[in-house]
């Protein structure tokens, strides 16, 4: 861990009174922050000082919905929607069932390392081989909360299979300080049985762990949920008790907005992901409306084969743009609450909001360093801080990231993973993936 008393040119807390310091200073001690004030209130802080005065310093952004090993996909599901049943299994359930466990650590690693040099500090996975993917994201040092993927699809020997390997998982990582052990379901009715289901809400309540799910993509759970119940599926999901369970729900397309007040009342947060409805020509989610329901809501990037980039800043401007497009009236959604969404707002849907999310005294040293010197930012005295980084700049200005006070990025350079020899392990994993999926030498559970 980093003692230090970072200069910065601009410190953005995010805190509740949105304090932007000009200068600032963030003091940093064993792995939490001590101070957060304008630089010129520090004295003697008895730690080096980092000097980034070239730099906008902020909290680490948390993205809300990813599918590391996927990365290995980037590319195939061109022409498809993953939002679909249908696309899904066609472009991504047809690669899967070929996927060896040894393929997947370079794949979580270039993932983490794309999410690291665009200033992701924190992430929720879902997926399984979770024995492949922890080591991995343990190593690179960020902070995740990861879900043991659950694909049944009417199959009772995938559901056993499903639910022996999360309890394990759900087993083997308790206490961890960074990462946190979750539930993920792919999606509640598309694909899970009644029993199944709860089986899963034992889970949940026998280790006090979150929910990782897909909801309202198409319409097709409410679909199933009207024909066999005469209720929504958000309304049969309050019956059976799901909406007592801390739950993320990655999309949200197609909820009713009556059912947002149900949402408000909840331990639920909606994973909402630009790049992924409008590149697979979705319905877009009523995220004002939400919003103003007070439907708790944050900001995922998806797996990289529909989104194709793990850079939250892309979706940030996305967001803002698709919304403002839809509602006819710019600044629909204002650029702070943009930015919130993407730091503070994941945190909370993670239950982290004591934790990360704001650079507060008492919160962890999670935080990343955005150069000044790079194009986008002129003039300074124009912009405001928050419109800059939601329209004008990209996760690529990012030029440092700190996770528990603990540099994984320092000057653009990785400090945790070495980037050049995870994309030759990839290339290779991928090779071999194409090669046993032209034989048809299926994974054998």
């Amino acid at each position: 861990m980093t003692d230090a008393l970072i200069h910065a040119a601009a410190v953005v807390t995010l805190d509740a009174d949105d304090h932007v310091y000009r200068p600032g200073g963030v003091l940093v001690q064993d792995g939490r922050i001590l101070r957060v004030a304008p630089l010129a209130a520090f004295g003697v802080a008895n730690a080096p000082d980092i000097d980034l005065m070239d730099c906008i310093v902020m909290p680490g952004l948390v993205n809300a919905h990813t599918r590391t090993p996927m990365v290995l996909f980037r590319g195939l599901a061109e022409g498809h929607s993953l939002l679909t049943l249908e696309g899904w299994y066609d472009a991504i359930r047809t690669w899967e069932l070929f996927l060896q466990p040894d393929m997947v650590p370079p794949a979580v690693a270039v993932s983490c390392a794309e999410m690291i040099r665009t200033g992701t500090t924190c992430f929720a996975d879902q997926y399984f081989f979770m024995d492949q993917i922890v080591p991995v994201v343990d190593r690179c040092g960020l902070r995740a909360s990861l879900a043991y993927g659950i694909v049944e699809l009417g199959d009772p020997i995938a559901s056993a299979h499903g639910l022996a390997e999360a309890e394990e998982f759900l087993q083997g990582l308790q206490g961890h300080a960074r990462l946190k052990a979750w539930i993920g379901p792919h999606a509640f009715f598309a694909d899970n049985r009644p029993e199944t289901m709860a089986a899963e809400l034992k889970l949940a309540d026998r280790f006090d762990a979150g929910m990782h799910i897909h909801l309202a993509t198409s319409g097709e759970e409410d679909r199933i949920c009207q024909r066999l119940y005469g209720r929504t599926a958000v309304q049969q999901m309050k019956l059976l008790g799901i909406l007592e369970r801390r739950l993320l729900a990655a999309h949200c397309l197609t909820i009713s907005e009556h059912d947002f007040a149900v949402l408000a009342a909840a331990p639920f947060a909606a994973a909402i992901i630009p790049s992924s409805f409008t590149r697979s020509g979705a319905s877009a989610p009523r995220i004002g409306a939400m919003r103003a329901a007070g439907v708790g809501t944050a900001l995922g990037t998806d797996n990289v084969a529909n989104n194709n980039s793990y850079d939250l800043f892309r979706d940030m401007g996305l967001l803002g743009k698709v919304a403002s497009f839809l509602e006819h009236r710019p600044g629909a959604i204002p650029a702070r609450d943009i930015v919130e969404m993407a730091t503070s707002g994941g945190a909370r849907a993670l239950g982290l909001e004591n934790e990360i999310g704001s650079l507060e005294a008492g919160k962890r040293a999670d935080l990343i360093a955005l150069d000044l010197n790079e194009v986008g930012w002129t003039p300074l005295a124009a912009q405001d801080v928050f419109t800059a980084l939601v329209y004008s700049v990209s996760g690529m200005h990012v030029r440092e990231v700190m996770v528990d006070g603990r540099w994984l990025l320092r000057a653009g350079r990785f400090t945790t993973l070495d980037y050049p020899a995870a994309r030759r392990e990839l290339e290779d994993a991928h090779a071999e993936l194409r090669e046993r999926r032209a034989h048809g030498e299926q994974t054998k559970k």
